[in-house]
């Protein structure tokens, strides 16, 4: 089982980070590893999404169910893919005093996952392994694309 756990101070609204992770039609255009990305359900408390990964000569897909606590965080759950387990969470937690505006947070992602056997995880791992490493800096340099260095 691996385990990535990353956090990241920005000068960036809760809110808005918690709509760029939420966005999930937006993915491949920002995501380098990620060819595909459709919201295949809604639910009264979130989405179930499937991603299209094609990285390094690496294609793979796997689908996740979402769970949306707007504006505060977003849990992930693995439904398929080439995954025995994939289970992880983001929080944005806003800084600053009570009642100010939420103009900066703090982001915690943490990420635990394993492979559903050794040929694949030889072969999909290395990749995965620095997609999953790198995701909270793609999010913070979308961050700057969509609202704006800051």
């Amino acid at each position: 089982m691996k385990h990535v756990r990353k956090s990241v101070l920005l000068w960036y609204s809760p809110r808005e980070m918690y709509d760029l992770v939420t966005g999930v039609h937006a993915y491949p255009q920002f995501l380098p590893w990620c060819d595909k990305a459709e919201v295949v359900d809604h639910h009264p408390d979130g989405v179930t999404a499937r991603l299209g990964m094609a990285y390094m000569g690496v294609r793979h897909a796997f689908t996740t169910r979402n769970i949306h606590h707007p504006g505060q965080s977003v849990a992930v759950k693995l439904v398929d893919g080439p995954f025995s387990q994939l289970e992880g969470t983001w929080l944005f937690l806003p800084l600053g005093r009570p009642g100010s505006d939420d103009s900066a947070c703090k982001i915690e992602f943490d990420l635990m996952y394993a492979f559903s056997g050794k040929a694949l995880e030889a072969v999909v791992s290395p990749v995965f392994d620095r997609v999953a490493n790198t995701l909270v800096d793609s999010f913070v340099r979308r961050a700057e694309s969509v609202y704006g260095p800051r």
